[in-house]
């Protein structure tokens, strides 16, 4: 049989069809950045999210660190989770910012009042949220309200969430600013790129500025922000326009394996999916499955993938930034939930395409390994 992989770039031959045509029109005109696409790619990404402002850039990575320039951390502390991914912190640190590690919320794997609390101490200009495993937690609200109650901006790295929602609010509409990712493993890629979304005309001007090598406008050599080449080339603006079409049904794809897995987990006694709340929409970039008792992940890992054929995909995330060496300056001591639940969550294979005998191989493998 063959074996499941960990996730799969699906792009259908009429998409790549398309997506040839639109290349092949870009480099005839020798307009290969900055130019329609990019500007479509962006309306249609603003419309999708409901938030007013999009702006394309080269990588999720560059997209929080311009935000976070554009709203102004330099010199200032920012509350971040512990469990998520080096980009976000390092984002902060680029930008001049000091990051506050705060721990998780049990429950939901993100940042809660409860877990911001402690923290908030003077010096402190904002919160950085992130919905992991493309889940945005149902405490949204109540970070929303604590943000504005303690006049904090708050931001969310939405690089997993693409079309996923709590209540009738979509992720990257909370907060002042969101960003997105577009690297070939999320839910829907432009190969390389990332995305800006904002309802703040300032933010989405500087951001403009700042992806332009800090050039007041693309037509002229007036440098007035130390900024940085991020653009987001043409070609790539035209991968990102027909995956962002299809995101729908590539949701929908991910949505109905993953209720397969809830199904199949129910009986499992020390394996329990991270729950999702009846007011939310998730997009399922990860499926994320929490282990009852400790488990050596790397040899658990090893056995599904050499013995069934089955590959897990990679953890959100294995350890938490506190714990990084790069970040060691900033740690200010344990965090006790996130180093628990990343060592002690897995996340089973999930992506568009995928066919339902290979989520049941999945399952099958599990309840011989995992109980």
């Amino acid at each position: 049989m063959n074996p499941v992989p960990a996730a799969r770039i699906q792009f259908l031959p009429e998409d790549r069809a398309w997506i040839a045509d639109r290349i092949q029109e870009v480099l005839a005109s020798g307009q290969l950045t900055l130019g329609k696409y990019g500007s479509q790619f962006e309306k249609a990404f603003s419309e999708f999210c409901g938030v007013r402002h999009a702006i394309a850039v080269n990588s999720g990575t560059s997209a929080l660190e311009i935000l976070f320039r554009t709203i102004g951390v330099e010199g200032k502390k920012v509350i971040v989770p512990s469990n998520t991914f080096f980009a976000t912190a390092g984002a902060v640190v680029h930008a001049g910012g000091i990051p506050l590690f705060a721990d998780m919320d049990p429950e939901t794997f993100a940042l809660s009042p409860e877990t911001v609390q402690p923290l908030l101490e003077p010096g402190v200009a904002g919160i950085v949220t992130v919905h992991i495993g493309g889940v945005v937690s149902p405490r949204m609200p109540d970070l929303v309200s604590l943000a504005r109650e303690k006049g904090l901006w708050l931001v969310e790295d939405a690089a997993h969430a693409h079309g996923s929602s709590h209540g009738s609010t979509g992720a990257g509409g909370f907060g002042l600013g969101a960003t997105f990712s577009f690297y070939p493993t999320k839910v829907m890629t432009s190969a390389e790129g990332g995305m800006i979304v904002t309802g703040d005309e300032r933010l989405a001007e500087e951001s403009r500025i700042y992806r332009d090598q800090g050039k007041k406008s693309f037509a002229e050599n007036a440098h007035v922000r130390m900024g940085y080449n991020w653009r987001l080339s043409e070609p790539h603006a035209i991968i990102g326009l027909k995956h962002l079409e299809r995101l729908p049904a590539m949701i929908a794809d991910r949505q109905a394996i993953a209720a397969l897995y809830d199904r199949g987990l129910r009986p499992f006694k020390n394996l329990a999916p991270l729950p999702v709340s009846a007011d939310g929409t998730c997009n399922y970039y990860k499926y994320i499955a929490v282990l009852k008792r400790k488990t050596d992940r790397g040899e658990l890992k090893k056995v599904l993938r050499e013995r069934y054929g089955v590959s897990l995909a990679g953890e959100v995330y294995e350890a938490p930034l506190h714990l990084q060496p790069v970040f060691a300056r900033y740690a200010r001591g344990p965090l006790p939930v996130s180093e628990d639940l990343c060592s002690r969550h897995i996340c089973l294979p999930v992506f568009s395409g995928m066919a339902e005998e290979d989520a049941a191989r999945v399952l099958g493998a599990l309840e011989e390994v995992v109980g």
